[in-house]
């Protein structure tokens, strides 16, 4: 039968993927793989070649955004194939925009989740997930925008939280950083003085999610950003109001100075 699978990966290597999405890829006549949108710090092509018993091609993003997937859409319509893709299937719209190009070739689609560095970074703060805003990424210096201080600041005035993704670029090796991040939005605020982004704000760092040693610290922005925070991938946290319970969690397991959590509940 012809088919496209979207198979996750979780968050930090090969073992993310799930027993179902294992069994699949097995059982696939042509299987890819994409490692451009995210990052696996501990990924092995060679490991999961190994276990699943086939032959895995990586396709890069020219292959997939400048081509409309045409490799992937070709394989479909002659069998079962499988695409694995870092995190949660989905959650990149470049695999939205993959699945719609299918369907107008008559080709059906299926899903098998992994973990997602969206829940895992709430998970790991601490915080509820129900008092959540707005999503937002941070881009390069070089590609400045305003739509984080924004999208933060209308999340704080609601009492929300705020998840910033930092921008990748997994080809040329070049990763946002949760300090060059905080830099960017401490010279947003000085321009535009909302009070948003102070150096005296609370801030969550987050690095490498799904890890079996992530970091999570959190601190006024001006302690923050000396923190060494390692390799990537790095997210960082905005809280709203903190209900008493997120308060805890945040001195409790990322270190957070009492006086500032007391200030946010």
């Amino acid at each position: 039968m012809h088919e496209l699978i979207f198979i996750g990966l979780g968050l930090n290597d090969e073992n993310g993927i799930s027993l179902q999405g294992l069994e699949e890829t097995k059982t696939a006549e042509s299987v890819f793989i994409e490692l451009y949108t995210s990052i696996l710090p501990d990924f092995s092509k060679k490991h999961i070649e190994a276990i699943t018993n086939k032959n895995i091609e990586e396709l890069k993003r020219a292959d997939i955004e400048e081509k409309n997937a045409e490799k992937l859409i070709q394989a479909a319509k002659k069998g079962k194939t499988i695409l694995l893709v870092p995190g949660d299937p989905l959650i990149a719209t470049t695999h939205t925009a993959i699945r719609l190009e299918a369907t107008k070739h008559k080709i059906p689609t299926r899903i098998i989740h992994a973990a997602s560095i969206i829940s895992a970074s709430i998970g790991l703060s601490g915080l509820h997930n129900y008092k959540f805003g707005k999503t937002v990424t941070i881009p390069f210096p070089d590609n400045p925008s305003q739509t984080p201080y924004t999208t933060i600041t209308q999340n704080k005035t609601l009492g929300l939280h705020t998840l910033c993704l930092l921008d990748i670029m997994t080809e040329q090796k070049e990763y946002l950083t949760i300090n060059t991040a905080l830099t960017i939005l401490l010279n947003d605020e000085k321009k535009q003085k909302k009070n948003t982004t102070t150096p005296e704000s609370l801030a969550i760092g987050i690095a490498r999610a799904g890890s079996k040693n992530p970091i999570v610290e959190a601190d006024a922005i001006k302690n923050l950003i000396k923190h060494d925070f390692g390799n990537p991938p790095h997210t960082i946290i905005f809280p709203g109001k903190l209900h008493f319970i997120e308060a805890e969690s945040l001195t409790t397991f990322a270190n957070a100075p009492k006086n500032l959590t007391e200030q946010n509940t």
